[in-house]
Formats: C-alpha cells, structure tokens, sequence
C-alpha cells in the first residue's frame, strides 16, 4: 500500500504563526496530524491594530518552536515529511518573508519539495480538510483583508464574481469595534454585543447595495458608525449600534449574495457554496447565508470554526493537493503581498471606481 503524503505547512502571513502537518486521506480531504496557532493578540492590543515590523520579529521568535511543536503533536520525523508547503502572499511582506526563508530553509536541508501557498487559495479549500467537496462551487471569501465571491472551477482556477470595493468585511469590523471602544482584536466582539442590543435603533447606510452586481463597500458604513458614536450618550445605546451594525452586514451580504448566485449560475449548475476566512465564524452571517442558500437551493459548507481565522492547515491542505500533481516550487520564489486569486481579474479599489 502506497504511503499518503505527509505535508508540513507553515503561515506568517499576518499576525498568527501557524505550522500544522497534515496528511492525505480518503476522498479528497485530509487527516489533520497537529495544528499549532500561535496568536500575537497581546503584542498589538495596545496599538489598535498589527504592528508589521513587531508581527515579523514575533515570526522570528517563535516559529522553530512553532514547528517543532507541530512535529512533536503528529508523532512525525521530519524526515517522514514529504514537502513543505508555505504562504508565499498575499500578506505583510516582512510576515511573509519569515515563513517563507524558514520554509526555504528547512525543505532544503532536508531535501524535499517546496510548494507556494497563495493564501487566500489556502482559505477556499479549507472545507476539504474535513468534508468531500468537489470542483466546481461558489465561494464568499470573507476576512479582515479581502471579501471576494469567486467561482471556484479547480486548484488554481478562480473567477472573481465580486470584490469589496473599499474596506474589506472583516476590517469593518474592526474599525466599528474601535470607534466603539472594544479592544483589538474587536471584530469577533460585536456580535457579542449585538446580542444586548436593539438591532432596528439605528438605520445603517448599505452602500451600492442595488448596483455594481455583486461588487461591494462598506466604507460608507464606516463613517456613519463614526458619526453616531459621536452623539452616543449610554452603554446601552453601543449595545444597541453593534446590533444595528450587525442586521446591515447581514441584509448586504443577503442581497449581493443573491446577485452572485445568478451570476455563478450562467456558467455552472453545481450548487455548492463555500463561506470562508475569518468572519465566516460570525453565526449572524452563518444563520443569514443558511437561510437563503436553502431558499436558492444551495448547500452551504462552512470550515470547522477552528480553520475559519489564519491556519497551516489549509495551507497544508493547498500543499497536499499541489503535491500530488507534483507542483513544486524554486528556492528563489519570492514573497508576493498583492496576490489575487484571478490574475485577470480587474482592479477595484480606492475613489473613483467606476462600477
């Protein structure tokens, strides 16, 4: 019997340094052998925000006893590894640049194949890990930098529907969450707080919500929420904001992803859709998408909770199917920071677009 491949990959990508082995297992998906996440939530907080130059030093520090704590947890040798699979972008450069020459390095002495990971690639599999899912389907990739619908047609093969034409979904949470007062990291906190909320005390702006197709923005939103907080007078009534904040992300996402089911239906009859990234964990959004992929005849797939923010796993996962068509890279591969999935796709970001 045949020896399924073993893939160790690592991600720097931002501010989690992640390394996870994992190996190829029936019908497509894969067997997770460890999946060590190391967060820097404590080296930004008092910041607002990732500190590139602190998140690369951090890397620097922690990410051979990342990786020999990935290898220890799988009860593998790194000699029983078969590649080593890397994010290689889009992302923080000096991030970037860390997993990258760590890979680099560490594939060489032991005399294995590298593979380059685009890392929004790693986010669209990252389904397969645990469930059969087949090419083609739709994805809604949503993070705290990229909120995009593609149509997923095969590894590597990726049309892009729709973009964020400014702010990214998960960087507005963020930004609602600091004009707020909450912490950094506060996206995931304003569902939280939503809960003690009255989500119809405040009419919310939804921008180029009956234009622009499946395109979307969300920095018009952003500067409402400014606004307000300005005038907010009790706990109460932030309480009250985050649920009105959250109802808007819900009614955008529901309309614009009604338009890019149209969209991806003209050219494919699968009716598999994928929610990822980060915020694919808000359950507002899981419970909103749910409903109407039922009303469309859609079946949603949401990665387990645990592989919805930056992994190796998926990234591992990116590796294992690049391994087996023997897509390997140079040692003098270079980081990538502006890594789009569809390479033909148009650029839509900043004023002025014209939609």
């Amino acid at each position: 019997m045949t020896k399924k491949p073993i893939i160790l990959g690592v991600e720097s990508s931002c501010d989690e340094t992640a390394v996870a082995v994992l190996q190829d297992g029936e019908n497509g998906n894969a067997k997770i052998l460890s999946n060590i996440v190391s967060s820097q939530f404590e080296v930004h907080k008092e910041f607002g925000g990732v500190v590139p130059e602190l998140a690369a030093r951090s890397h620097l520090e922690k990410i051979d006893l990342i990786t020999k704590k990935a290898l220890n947890e799988s009860k593998i040798k790194i000699s029983d590894i078969d590649a080593i699979a890397v994010t290689a972008g889009p992302g923080l450069i000096v991030c970037l640049s860390v997993g990258l020459n760590f890979a680099k390095g560490l594939a060489s002495s032991i005399n294995k194949p590298l593979i380059v990971v685009n890392h929004l690639e790693g986010h669209a599999l990252s389904p397969k890990i645990n469930s059969k899912l087949e090419y083609p389907y739709l994805l809604l990739l949503i993070s705290g930098g990229h909120t995009q619908y593609l149509s997923v047609e095969g590894l590597g093969q990726y049309k892009r529907l729709g973009t964020t034409i400014d702010d990214a979904l998960g960087e507005a949470y963020d930004k609602t969450a600091k004009l707020l007062g909450i912490d950094f990291p506060g996206g995931p906190k304003i569902e939280k707080l939503s809960e003690k909320g009255d989500p119809n005390k405040f009419k919310l702006p939804k921008p180029i919500i009956n234009k622009g197709g499946c395109n979307l923005s969300f920095a018009g939103l952003k500067t409402a929420i400014l606004r307000i907080t300005k005038n907010i007078k009790n706990e109460q009534e932030k309480f009250d904001l985050a649920a009105s904040f959250q109802k808007t992300i819900e009614e955008i996402l529901y309309e614009k992803t009604k338009i890019a089911f149209g969209e991806y239906l003209k050219k494919n009859n699968d009716r598999n859709f994928v929610i990822a990234g980060g915020v694919a964990a808000n359950k507002g959004i899981r419970n909103i998408l749910n409903k109407l992929s039922k009303e469309y005849d859609f079946k949603t797939i949401f990665p387990e909770l645990s592989l919805c923010s930056d992994n190796a796993a998926m990234i591992a996962m990116v590796g294992i199917e690049k391994y087996k068509l023997k897509l390997f890279d140079k040692l003098d591969f270079k980081p990538n920071p502006r890594w789009a999935l569809d390479k033909d796709a148009k650029f839509l970001k900043g004023a002025g677009v014209k939609l």
